[in-house]
């Protein structure tokens, strides 16, 4: 039987108020790189330091950048070969430390030093993407979007949340269908938090996943491994 809207709403939210706080996903890599984003400027150079990075790596270069990257004017401080020995370890460093410096110039000279709360505005600067626009929105200033990375694409639509194979933008289309306002800030970081250390790309760990029970794929696969 197809599952209703109504029902689907309900199980996402059961499912998000089943992982928040679950003693299974406190040591997942995003709760570290969350820590790094103490202010708006650090939520939208974490963000997209992030892309094509694991997480536990943009901790660490995040960590270290912002004992000396605290604010815009901060990082025009360093030419762009500086920045790029800086964030070494992430993924497409040379073309991140080009956009962090552009970025930061565009900061000071239309916005004031700051960082809009826009979605628009945002995916205007250099390098930021609309994952990494909804994702600053949502931590930042709490706004009620949802950042569709690698792990919520795939748990969304292992979840049954989308049927078919939907792009990003589609599959974020469909879980703002699906949610309450004040539970999207949510959406990324915990979906993040399931996938980085329960329902991994390749062998996903249904037996000791805190949401099988609202998962199809997970009472599927468990199934199958019994019998």
């Amino acid at each position: 039987m197809r599952e209703s809207k109504a029902k689907m709403r309900a199980r996402l939210k059961a499912i998000l108020e089943r992982l928040e706080g679950h003693p299974a996903l406190k040591d997942a890599a995003i709760w570290e790189l969350k820590a790094q984003k103490k202010t708006p400027f650090q939520a939208l150079v974490a963000t997209l330091l992030s892309s094509r990075t694991r997480d536990e790596t943009t901790a660490r270069v995040a960590r270290e950048l912002f004992r000396e990257i605290r604010k815009p004017e901060d990082v025009l401080k360093f030419s762009e070969a500086e920045l790029a020995r800086k964030l070494y370890p992430v993924g497409f460093y040379r073309t991140k430390a080009r956009a962090l410096r552009e970025l930061a110039r565009i900061l000071l000279e239309r916005h004031g030093g700051e960082v809009p709360a826009s979605r628009e505005e945002l995916m205007a600067l250099p390098g930021v993407g609309r994952k990494t626009a909804n994702i600053v929105l949502a931590e930042a200033f709490g706004a009620p979007t949802i950042g569709v990375d690698v792990h919520v694409h795939r748990i969304a639509h292992r979840l049954g949340l989308v049927k078919g194979k939907k792009k990003p933008e589609e599959v974020e289309t469909e879980l703002v269908a699906l949610t309450d306002p004040e539970d999207r800030p949510r959406v990324n970081r915990l979906l993040v938090a399931l996938g980085q250390k329960i329902c991994l790309p390749r062998n996903p760990r249904c037996e000791v996943c805190p949401v099988r029970d609202l998962c199809p794929e997970g009472r599927r696969i468990s199934q199958t491994r019994v019998s």
